[in-house]
């Protein structure tokens, strides 16, 4: 197969582009691995893994190397399907049955209403705590708004760019943080030892399961699409951009749990919820002093801010696909239609995102709003696993592209967990 491809995006007409060939080019086009591990990699992810730490010491290091080989797999099933057979993740979705973009359709909106307010409400919270010159909810509309004006430009180099550097201020403040509490090699080296101690099986399932793992691995593959990389010769190159991105995922996590270990493990104190990361910084202050304060929370404010950039860029690809899908039933022009962020279904879906979400920072969120979006929210995860597992064995996909045995067991074991969660989640909600 050529090497060689037609750029459809960007440059000019007849222009070439090569996928790269060695790991040194390779490595210089990561790019969209790293915006989808930034979006997944939350401020749920940092609690999850302090928790852990403080409750269980180094114990979860392997959780944490699961749950990031197992979204690998995921992010690297939607990007091989994307360039292996040309068509959205959507498209896939389709061809399973109309059940299954009725799914994502109700979704997505009840989704992006409820997101929307966290979003916003978790940056603002890490802002007033760096900057109390506004309430939470001010700084909140500020990001919001902000986040809306930085993707409604519709340059993706330029979200590309604010990610990376969004990805360097949580790693340099985050890992810094913790190299203040290494642990031994003994104490890291036996975190390899799977373990599971007493009353602690399902906080490991969580951290297992969400760890860089949102709504916007679907949106890999638009992405992928944005930054020209079309057709199979790029699957090498994406595969490095998908282990590149769940690897800086796996050393953010793991300093999160060293903190966590190392700094709180047998203090008895409690953290919960993202209060409970500016409780921690407060703490940090306290103990080496206001340098140390402000470094976790830039890092916390960055992750905050970076899943809802991420956000706000990605999932609107995947709307208003659905919404080129739907029109496609009825006028086969826009079959071929390729969705870019200028798409008035793309920037409807960005200013749901955006705008009426706040409202719920004022009159709080509506119980039943909650469980809808709780229990849809619980079906995601298994539902994206499960329709790889079947599209990547299709005929659809051709046959040297197609999930080998260790591809498919690590998804199929996807599948199990997630549904576990599920059902584990559902239970609660309900």
């Amino acid at each position: 197969m050529k090497n060689e491809i037609e750029v459809k995006n960007g440059g000019q007409p007849g222009q070439t582009f090569k996928a790269p060939s060695t790991i040194k080019e390779k490595l210089s086009n990561v790019g969209p691995g790293l915006a989808v591990a930034a979006t997944g990699v939350g401020t749920a992810d940092m609690i999850t893994a302090i928790v852990l730490g403080t409750s269980f010491g180094m114990t979860f290091v392997w959780a944490i190397i699961v749950g990031s080989v197992l979204k690998y797999f995921l992010n690297e099933g939607v990007g091989r399907w994307y360039l292996a057979t040309g068509k959205t993740i959507l498209e896939g979705w389709r061809s399973l049955g109309r059940w299954a973009t009725g799914y994502f359709s109700t979704y997505s909106i009840i989704w992006g209403f409820v997101y929307g307010a966290a979003a916003a409400s978790t940056c603002g919270m890490a802002m007033e705590a760096m900057f109390p010159i506004m309430p939470i909810w001010g700084w909140a509309i500020v990001h919001s708004v902000i986040g809306f004006l930085l993707v409604f430009t519709g340059r993706y180099l330029l979200f590309e760019r604010i990610m990376t550097a969004l990805i360097a201020i949580m790693f340099i403040t985050i890992i810094g943080t913790a190299l203040l509490f290494l642990p031994s090699l003994g104490e890291f080296a036996g975190g390899f030892v799977p373990k599971v101690p007493e009353g602690s099986f399902m906080m490991a399932l969580g951290l297992i399961g969400g760890v860089g793992g949102t709504i916007t691995m679907a949106s890999y593959g638009y992405w992928l699409k944005e930054k020209n990389w079309q057709g199979s010769s790029w699957i090498s190159t994406m595969r490095t951009d998908s282990k590149v991105a769940y690897t800086v995922t796996a050393i953010f996590t793991m300093a999160s749990l060293i903190i966590g270990a190392k700094f709180l493990f047998g203090t008895g104190v409690t953290i919960s919820g993202d209060q409970g990361l500016v409780t921690l910084a407060q703490m940090l202050g306290d103990e080496f002093g206001a340098p140390l304060r402000w470094l976790f929370l830039i890092a916390f404010w960055s992750a905050a801010f970076s899943s809802l950039l991420g956000v706000w860029n990605g999932v609107p690809y995947l709307f208003a696909d659905f919404i080129r899908i739907l029109k496609a039933r009825k006028n086969k022009a826009y079959e071929a239609k390729a969705v870019e962020e200028t798409d008035p279904a793309y920037r409807f879906y960005l200013a749901w995102l955006s705008f009426p979400p706040l409202l719920l920072l004022f009159f709080g969120k509506p119980v039943q709003l909650i469980i809808i979006y709780g229990a849809l929210g619980a079906l995601f995860m298994p539902f994206l696993a499960i329709s790889l597992v079947v599209l990547l064995n299709s005929k659809k996909v051709a046959a040297e592209y197609r999930n080998k045995w260790v591809a498919n067991s690590v998804l199929i074991g996807c599948v199990i967990m997630f549904v576990f969660l599920a059902i584990t989640q559902l239970m609660e909600t309900f």
